[in-house]
């Protein structure tokens, strides 16, 4: 098992503030960079840091976001960019921790895939107060699925691009930037 080391834990706060901040800055509804960081963060540097950061990014925006405390939805935001670092660590397994032109458009199809999850889960956590009020599960979620349907294509259309685009060019950055993966591997707080 990896342990972390202080140098983890000072990359984990810059992206967890860089993430917050831009989940803080005015952009366009649903296009967002962190369900990417998360992905990326796991498929550099390992899926619990990636699980770790997603979770906790959701956490902190749930309280700070300037659309209000996230209420019922932020479990759900949690577990949904949580997935994104899973998927992270699964396809570093997968592709053995070498990314290559081919990594674009898996990862093009992978964010879409993670955006569609994310989406279902927090549609899911918007249906929950009337499904709790007694009206019908299945109409009451699929209304909800319809009336952000365009804020969800959206999010997919804007993660898929992301993805596609960003995820080799940043991740080869990262590597080189850290000399590879023999950065992450164990190492004594002592040397």
């Amino acid at each position: 098992m990896r342990r972390f080391t202080v140098r983890h834990l000072a990359l984990f706060a810059v992206l967890a503030a860089m993430c917050t901040g831009i989940q803080l800055t005015p952009r366009p509804p649903n296009v967002e960079f962190t369900t990417l960081i998360s992905f990326l963060a796991s498929a550099v540097i390992g899926m619990s840091f990636g699980v770790g950061l997603g979770a906790f990014v959701m956490f902190i925006n749930g309280f700070v976001s300037p659309s209000g405390f996230a209420g019922l939805i932020l479990p759900f935001q949690m577990v949904g960019m949580a997935l994104a670092g899973v998927a992270g660590g699964l396809y570093r397994r997968s592709r053995n921790g070498s990314y290559d032109a081919q990594s674009c458009f898996e990862t093009a199809v992978l964010g879409a895939f993670l955006t569609l999850v994310y989406d279902a889960l927090t549609n899911f956590a918007y249906a929950m107060p009337s499904m709790l009020n007694g009206q019908p599960v299945l109409p009451t979620y699929v209304a909800v699925l319809v009336s952000g349907a365009f804020l969800s294509l959206t999010h997919v259309v804007s993660n898929t691009v992301i993805f596609g685009a960003g995820f080799v060019p940043v991740t080869k950055a990262m590597q080189k930037l850290f000399g590879g993966e023999q950065v992450w591997k164990k190492e004594s707080l002592h040397t």
